[in-house]
C-alpha cells in the first residue's frame, strides 16, 4: 500500500494504480477513521506489498486543512490495531475527486457535494454504508479473479469491475430508509460513541475490503 503521505498521483499512476476517497466533513472523525481502517483491512488479508495498487486517502468538505485526527479517533483505531501515526487533515479539492476512482463519503449530504464538483464523479461516488449494501449484492464470481503473477496481484481490475457492478445495481437496490446511509458525525462527543461509529465504519468496510480483494476477514 501507499506510504502514509497523502499527496496526489502522479504521471506514474493511471490504471496502475486505484485510488479509494473517503469524505466526511472536517477530515478530523469519520474519515479519518475509515480510511486507516481500511489500509488496515487491506494489509491485514494481503500483507503490505499486493496492496501496492491501491492507494486509500480521505479528506473533508470543510477540511481542517493541516490538522491531525481527533484524538478519541486515533483511539478508535488503536482499538482495532490500526495505525493513527502521520495523519494530517486536508480540505477537499477538484484535484482529489479527479485522481480517485472510487469516493466514499459518510453521508448522503457529503456525496451530493462532490458529485455537485463535476468531473464526471457521480459514477464512482456513494456512500460507504451504500456501497456496502450494493457490494454484498454482487457475485463475486463475476469479478476478475485476484492474480498472484501481476505486480498488483491483480486488485486494480477487479477494483473497478467492483465499481461498475455497483454503480448498476444502484437504480435498482435502494436503501430501506433515509437513515440507512448514514454514518452520524462524532465531532465533540464522548468517546463510546466514537466507538460505536468505529464499529459502524468497521463493519461497513468488512464486506467492501472482501470484494476488494477476494479474501474474506480472518476468524
Amino acid at each position: 500500500m501507499a506510504p502514509q503521505g497523502r499527496g496526489i498521483a502522479g504521471a506514474q499512476d493511471g490504471w496502475t494504480t486505484f485510488r479509494i476517497l473517503h469524505v466526511s466533513t472536517g477530515n478530523v472523525c469519520r474519515s479519518p477513521i475509515t480510511e486507516r481502517l481500511h489500509r488496515h483491512g487491506l494489509q491485514c488479508r494481503l500483507g503490505t506489498e499486493l496492496t501496492s495498487g491501491i492507494v486509500v486517502e480521505s479528506a473533508g468538505t470543510w477540511g481542517h486543512e493541516g490538522a491531525p485526527m481527533e484524538t478519541h479517533a486515533a483511539t478508535v483505531l488503536a482499538d482495532y490495531g490500526a495505525d493513527a501515526d502521520g495523519f494530517i487533515g486536508r480540505e477537499l479539492l477538484d484535484e482529489h475527486v479527479i485522481r480517485a476512482d472510487l469516493v466514499l463519503t459518510a453521508t448522503r449530504d457529503h456525496r451530493a457535494q462532490v458529485i455537485s464538483m463535476g468531473h464526471s464523479a457521480g459514477l464512482r461516488t456513494f456512500t460507504l454504508k451504500e456501497f456496502n449494501r450494493l457490494v454484498k449484492a454482487i457475485d463475486p464470481a463475476t469479478l476478475p479473479e485476484p492474480d498472484p503473477a501481476l505486480p498488483d496481484g491483480g486488485l486494480v481490475a477487479r477494483a473497478r469491475a467492483l465499481v461498475g457492478a455497483a454503480a448498476a445495481l444502484r437504480g435498482w437496490l435502494l436503501a430501506p430508509n433515509a437513515e440507512a446511509d448514514e454514518v452520524h458525525d462524532p465531532y465533540g462527543a464522548p468517546i463510546t460513541f466514537f466507538r460505536s461509529i468505529g464499529d459502524e465504519i468497521n463493519q461497513a468496510l468488512d464486506p467492501v475490503v472482501t470484494a476488494l480483494t477476494g479474501v474474506p476477514a480472518r476468524a
